[in-house]
């Protein structure tokens, strides 16, 4: 089973600079399983106990947390190739914050939290890089988190679309771009509802700010657009 995903495996981050062999081999010791969910499955409910983190070999999943009034918020959306569950693994509190649900039909390989701190018996090379591996990616995920945390500081629905597009803009260096969220998902994700988020972009769209079809933008008048990245 590891042998037709081992290349998209290999350019995870938690397997940097491990070669294919040394992959192979760690499976041979890792305590990993797969799974298959179809379309809005759920893979972990909020509150189950946590002592694995998954990798998303096909299709793609999201991560959502309801609020104190019980509405949903998209924390992330993990598409092919994408580790979850890497933040909450090791908590102290040991149960799942939040739910996973699969996005479409996916497959999902889990690893055990305790194949990162224990050796196993033979001693293998690849444990160290695994885990010095496992650390980025939680410094990574973390800066990502306090972005998060960013746009839903802002004040104003307009101020949230513009520094999520601005920030989109300045990773792809170019005006035109295609956001990884569907419009109810980024509603979801900046705390907005789609309705007032459908208005705002409307409004931007009419006075020459941005243009859109679906989830493709152009930014017309970057200047503009970055006065209301402000909180």
């Amino acid at each position: 089973m590891i042998n037709q995903y081992i290349n998209l495996i290999k350019k995870s981050p938690l397997f940097h600079g491990i070669d294919t062999d040394e992959i192979f081999s760690l499976f041979h010791c890792l305590n990993h399983q797969i799974h298959d969910y179809n379309k809005n499955e759920f893979i972990i409910n909020s509150g189950e106990t946590i002592d694995k983190f998954g990798l998303v070999l096909e299709g793609e999943i999201i991560i959502t947390k309801e609020n104190i009034r019980g509405d949903r918020v998209v924390m992330s959306i993990i598409k092919k190739g994408g580790l979850f569950g890497e933040m909450f693994v090791f908590s102290s509190r040991k149960i799942w914050p939040v739910t996973v649900m699969a996005q479409s039909s996916c497959k999902v390989l889990f690893l055990a939290n305790s194949d990162l701190i224990a050796r196993c018996g033979k001693n293998c090379s690849w444990h160290t890089s695994m885990l010095a591996n496992f650390i980025n990616v939680i410094s990574d995920k973390g800066l990502m988190l306090n972005k998060k945390v960013e746009y839903l500081s802002l004040k104003s629905i307009r101020s949230k679309i513009c520094l999520y597009l601005f920030d989109q803009y300045e990773h792809v260096k170019n005006s035109t771009f295609t956001i990884p969220l569907k419009r109810n998902e980024l509603a979801d994700f900046l705390n907005i509802s789609r309705p007032s988020l459908s208005r705002e972009m409307c409004e931007m769209r009419d006075e020459g700010i941005i243009d859109f079809h679906l989830s493709t933008f152009k930014i017309k008048n970057i200047e503009t657009l970055k006065d209301f990245c402000e909180y």
